[in-house]
């Protein structure tokens, strides 16, 4: 079994959650990460070591100190508007940062990494549900910079021994279920903590970006997947490609789409308040549907999502936001 694993960006939202259920699984948590996002108290399962991929020393000084039986990779930069403003720090954290990360790891002898990867690198699909194998055509920076890695990943595997797993998530949605750990983004782009801080009366209400897609109430469909079920995968993977020797790409999603008014609907009943929601138009790009098949990540790891209903993602984010807005 594996038993330490090296949690990049473990102080962020899917990290700190990672570490919880690594802690909770047996296993030891170590985080590594720079605090351009993350939180220190978010760092509370597994010690931590400060430092940034950028700086090929610091990531190799660490993974030299814990010689872990794994590393999970968190730390990208991930707004997509951002990565269209300034691509340079994008391809510059998320794929060369990446590329100091493996290198490291190959030159102490580590070999087993679960990469943080994204459903963006398919772009806009032919046809749905999205499946493993479909063409790649990302159409953002921040897609065009996932797919690279996980190029560099496929070939480093073929040539120099590399074993990965390139987990592409959905939308990371929901909160720790015993309320400890949720999204703290700075902004917060995310529908469903914006959506509860406006049913909550906190802030200004929620901006609808189009109500005319061709879909049962004209709003975008998306596929929204617990963060505990997500970080669930990633201690699934990591002892797969461990005992098996093989590296994966993996759908990580429901196969089940929800429209937005569907989770604002979901928001109200957990909130008990409506959301109050301006109409806007449609963003430039946005799909119609994207939602997943997860048949191969179900018969390879045995993974089925637990806590992926629309109204345990909501009320578990409630459950959170209520105790950090202290709203109790």
């Amino acid at each position: 079994m594996i038993n330490t694993i090296l949690v990049i960006g473990g102080a962020g939202y899917i990290g700190a959650n990672a570490c919880k259920a690594i802690k909770m699984s047996g296993r030891e948590p170590v985080v590594f990460d720079n605090f351009s996002s993350g939180h220190r108290h978010s760092v509370k399962w597994g010690e931590l070591i400060e430092g940034d991929i950028r700086n090929e020393a610091e990531i190799r000084a660490a993974l030299e100190k814990v010689r872990p039986d794994a590393v999970m990779h968190f730390a990208a930069n991930i707004e997509v508007g951002e990565g269209e403003k300034a691509p340079g720090a994008f391809y510059e954290n998320n794929v060369a940062g990446t590329l100091n990360v493996v290198r490291a790891m190959l030159d102490l002898g580590l070999q087993n990494f679960i990469f943080s990867s994204t459903c963006a690198i398919y772009g806009d699909p032919e046809s749905l549900p999205l499946i493993e194998d479909m063409p790649k055509r990302p159409v953002s920076v921040y897609g065009r910079s996932k797919l690279m890695v996980e190029t560099i990943l496929e070939d480093m595997s073929r040539a120099e021994g590399l074993r990965y797993a390139a987990l592409r998530y959905f939308n990371a949605a929901g909160a720790d279920l015993d309320g400890e750990v949720g999204e703290e983004h700075d902004p917060e782009t995310h529908l469903i903590p914006n959506a509860i801080k406006a049913a909550a009366g906190i802030g200004k209400g929620m901006k609808l970006f189009g109500d005319d897609y061709p879909t049962p109430d004209g709003t975008c469909v998306r596929d929204y997947i617990h963060i505990a079920d997500l970080v669930s995968a990633h201690i699934l993977a990591a002892e797969h490609i461990h005992k098996t020797g093989e590296s994966l790409q993996l759908n990580l999603g429901t196969g089940n789409g929800f429209t937005v008014k569907q989770v604002l609907d979901a928001v109200e009943r957990a909130v008990g308040t409506p959301v109050p929601v301006e109409i806007g138009p449609r963003r430039p790009g946005a799909a119609i549907a994207l939602y997943a098949d997860t048949s191969k990540s179900k018969s390879v790891l045995g993974w089925v999502p637990e806590h992926s209903d629309m109204d345990t993602i909501v009320s578990s984010a409630w459950k959170f936001h209520k105790r950090v807005w202290k709203l109790d």
